[in-house]
Parts: C-alpha cells; structure tokens; sequence
C-alpha cells in the first residue's frame, strides 16, 4: 500500500501522551509539513504558534475548558500544543487553517508522534484573556481569529483501531 495512503488510513486522535517532550527535529518537520497546506488562492492566511513552556499550556488548557463549562484538561496532558490562527480577512481562513492542522496531525503520525485536533480556539482568542495572550506573542487580535488547536507527543498505550467506514459515505453520479 502507499505510505501516505496507509498514513492516512492509520493516524487516529490520541488522547493519552506520555510526559516526554517530542524532539526538535521531529517538531521542526511536522510545522514544515503544515506549512504547505493548500490554501485559498496561495494566500498562506494562518499563522501556527508552537507552545512547550508548560505553564502556558496549563493557562491555555484553563481557557479551553472554560468555554467547555468543565475543568477537566481538554490537552490530556500533552507536552506540545499547536494553536492555528488564520487572517479573518480572507474569506477561505477557516478552511486554509484546518488544511494546516489536517497536514500537522498527518505528519507526526507518520513520525511516529500522536495528535488530537482540540476546539474552541476561536472562542478562547475571541476572550479578553485570548486577546492579552494575542498581544503578548505580537499578533494582532483584531486581524486573526483561532481555528483550532492540535496536540502533539507520544501516545501512552495503545493506537485505537479504526471504526469501520460508513456504507453511504461515498456516492458517485
């Protein structure tokens, strides 16, 4: 079978990490991959914040399940978080963010490094607090609004297996 097809296939969303930090290069690889995302016209309109320093990450995790109305951690302890942002001008930002994200969680499977697409980015960098945050990091709050957020690190126990494919979800004309 073809690698990027079994890829594909295999990459299921991870929700138990181990506490071991991904290494650089790994890292470095799987933004890269993100990076050539298609996007609407070539216009390249998200922005992807990398962010390791765990008390970020903790504060982040807070925001995240506060929109929830829980407080459980919605990052399962993941030691890496990749926030997508996307330039609310441009009419396909949405969709050129979730193709970043798509590109992101492809290429840490296929390095051996688990993912989870994580919500609610776009309320939490809509909040007052998201927009401190925003102008912190240098990133204008009122240009960019949140996709989503992807949670990067090595799966702790084992790969769940896919559920079997729905019989209608491909129709030909």
């Amino acid at each position: 079978m073809n690698e990027v097809i079994k890829c594909l296939e295999t990459r299921r969303s991870i929700r138990n990490y181990k506490s071991e930090q991904i290494k650089e290069t790994e890292l470095s690889q799987i933004l890269e991959a993100g990076t050539y995302a298609a996007s609407g016209r070539g216009r390249q309109s998200p922005k992807i914040i990398v962010v390791q320093d765990q008390d970020t990450i903790k504060l982040l995790s807070k925001l995240n399940a506060k929109v929830m109305g829980t407080d459980s951690d919605p990052f399962y302890g993941a030691p890496t978080l990749v926030i997508v942002l996307a330039d609310k001008r441009v009419s396909t930002a949405v969709e050129d963010g979730s193709l970043v994200i798509g590109n992101i969680m492809i290429a840490a499977h296929s390095l051996g490094i688990g993912s989870c697409w994580i919500h609610r980015a776009r309320e939490v960098f809509a909040s007052d607090a998201g927009h401190e945050l925003l102008k912190k990091w240098g990133i204008d709050e009122e240009k960019y609004i949140g996709v989503g957020n992807c949670i990067l690190g090595y799966a702790d126990g084992e790969i769940p297996e896919a559920k079997p494919r729905k019989s209608s979800y491909i129709i030909k004309i």
